[in-house]
Formats: C-alpha cells, structure tokens, sequence
C-alpha cells in the first residue's frame, strides 16, 4: 500500500479549484456560485494544511492559518446569503444575469 503524499494532497487541491473555478465561471444561479467560491477556497485550505504537514508537525502555521480561512468563508456564507435573500425578496430571482439593480 502506497502512502499519501504531499502531491496526493497538491492533485486534490488543484480538481477542487478546477471545479470551483469552473461553477463561477459557468453557472448564473447565485447559489451555486457562492458555493463554488466555497470549493475554491477549501481547495486553499487543502494546500496550506498538506504544506504545513510536509514541513514538519512543529509547524502549525499552515492549519492555523486554514482556520481563519474556514472562518472568513463561513462570513463571507452569511452575508452573501443574506444579500441573497434580499435580493431574492425584491427581483424574485436567483440568476445573476437578471439581478440589475445597481444600473442606471
């Protein structure tokens, strides 16, 4: 049996920021877009843990830092949802291409 490695962890991080990426780029529903900000920035905290276990278990920056990311993420969550919400309750929609409300 093969251990798992740090490029196991790199070859993870990179398909989640692929899909992640991707679901930004393609989708127009606002929630999934906000969760594919999510996988991205999941994809990051994969790295910085992988990258601060290669350098030794003494280093815990890494998984400190991935902390304040998951927490940053879960507000960024809240308030987007409630924007949404807001949103929703005054254009009725979801999609992003339909919401205008900052033109002219």
């Amino acid at each position: 049996m093969h251990p798992i490695t740090t490029a196991h962890y790199v070859a993870l991080s990179a398909a989640l920021l692929l899909i992640g990426t991707l679901g930004v780029l393609t989708r127009r529903n606002i929630v999934i877009i906000l969760m594919s900000i999510e996988l991205i920035l999941n994809a990051a905290n994969i790295n910085l843990v992988a990258f601060s276990r290669y350098w030794g278990p003494e280093n815990m920056n890494g998984q400190i830092f991935a902390i304040f990311v998951i927490t940053v993420a879960v507000a960024e969550a809240a308030v987007g949802l409630g924007i949404l919400i807001a949103l929703f309750r005054n254009k009725e929609t979801v999609q992003a291409d339909e919401i205008d409300l900052l033109k002219w």
